[in-house]
């Protein structure tokens, strides 16, 4: 195992008229788990096949420690990917789908055995194993093809495209988990592709979100949660995601309308930014307060353990995550605070400061 280094990749389908994958220099650590994480067409499976050697970067060179592999076929990186749907032997036992990998690459028998019944215990296939795979259903079958991924010890990594798209629902949360417990059995780096947050924040040590074939942001689920550095981060991670709303910072001071919400912190010149808030950093109250924007409630969902109240602030949308023993009632005009240490300022969708709390009372 090795770092994976990417040094100036990039790719065009169009011969450079549009980037797929705009070019990138990125290093994914040996041993690590990523997610890569992004909606459809951001260039996610597009990076994963050029690790793998699928697809050729239009430019740039990819290092696989102090190899060079930009020109070195799928076959000679020693990579394992597992795919979205199975990919399998079907007239092949489990076990035999299972020990393909190993045989091919002369494993001693005892060694085969060993590492197929540790696998098919971790994945829950152990009653399956003597099954031929084409009497699986398609979920089962995934999971097989997941197990040939994950049963060889020397990779320099291992490559997973959307592996648990076809999987039973019921079945995703336990998978990760026991994703998560190979890992930490095997060492191996892990480059897991998905565009569902869910997946990509319970799995990886680091999360790097892409957008438009670039990156926004990487980083520990924490930090993407906590300190969203691009707005697409902020809406993309958290349910529901970051609340923007337009705003304008004046002699140090943050306006949302007629409201001052707190003091603008870094050097900011003056003039229009968004502030972004996530609905968990918003309280609300009936009274008037400083500081805090008024908005009229337009609706409140009930969502169990917690309530989502829903507002207009003059045409833009703002979500409160509040108490389940709260209430607030359609139509009231309320007003709302944004925590200090959970609101930020972005310009051009890019986090250009924060927002401190105002000092002798100034407001609105």
């Amino acid at each position: 195992m090795a770092d994976i280094r990417l040094e100036g990749v990039g790719h065009s389908y169009d011969g450079g008229r549009t980037w797929a994958l705009k070019p990138m220099t990125w290093t994914w650590r040996e041993a690590r788990a990523y997610a890569l994480l992004g909606p459809s067409g951001c260039g996610k499976t597009t990076l994963l096949n050029i690790v793998s050697g699928l697809l050729s970067p239009t430019v740039g060179r990819i290092w696989f420690g102090d190899r060079d592999v930009t020109s070195v076929p799928t076959a000679g990186r020693n990579i394992a990917q597992v795919f979205q749907f199975p990919v399998l032997y079907e007239q092949m036992s489990v076990y035999d789908n299972l020990a393909f990998p190993l045989r091919n690459r002369r494993y001693p028998k005892a060694e085969i055995d060993q590492r197929v019944r540790r696998v098919s215990q971790l994945l829950g296939l152990d009653e399956h194993l003597h099954r031929r795979s084409r009497r699986l259903d398609p979920g089962r079958q995934q999971i097989v093809s997941l197990g040939r991924g994950l049963v060889r010890s020397e990779v320099a990594a291992v490559l997973l495209d959307e592996p648990l798209t076809v999987i039973d629902p019921a079945l995703k949360w336990t998978l990760r988990s026991k994703l998560k417990e190979i890992h930490r059995d095997t060492g191996h780096t892990l480059i897991y592709v998905t565009h569902d947050q869910t997946e990509a924040l319970t799995f990886a040590d680091e999360v790097v979100v892409l957008k438009d074939g670039e990156v926004v942001q990487s980083g520990t689920p924490a930090e993407l949660f906590l300190s969203p550095a691009h707005e697409f981060v902020g809406h993309f991670i958290g349910s529901p995601g970051m609340n923007v709303l337009p705003a304008e910072v004046a002699g140090g001071l943050v306006r949302v309308g007629e409201a001052v919400i707190g003091r603008a912190v870094g050097e900011l010149p003056p003039g229009p930014v968004r502030v972004g808030v996530r609905p968990e950093f918003v309280r609300v109250s009936a009274a008037r307060e400083t500081p805090g924007v008024k908005a009229r409630v337009k609706g409140v969902d009930r969502m169990g353990a917690y309530h989502l109240v829903r507002a207009d602030v003059d045409g833009h949308d703002l979500v409160a995550k509040v108490d389940a023993g709260s209430h607030h009632t359609p139509g009231a005009v309320e007003f709302f605070h944004f925590a200090a240490d959970g609101a930020f300022l972005f310009r051009d969708e890019v986090r250009c400061g924060s927002i401190a709390p105002l000092e002798g009372g100034q407001g609105a």
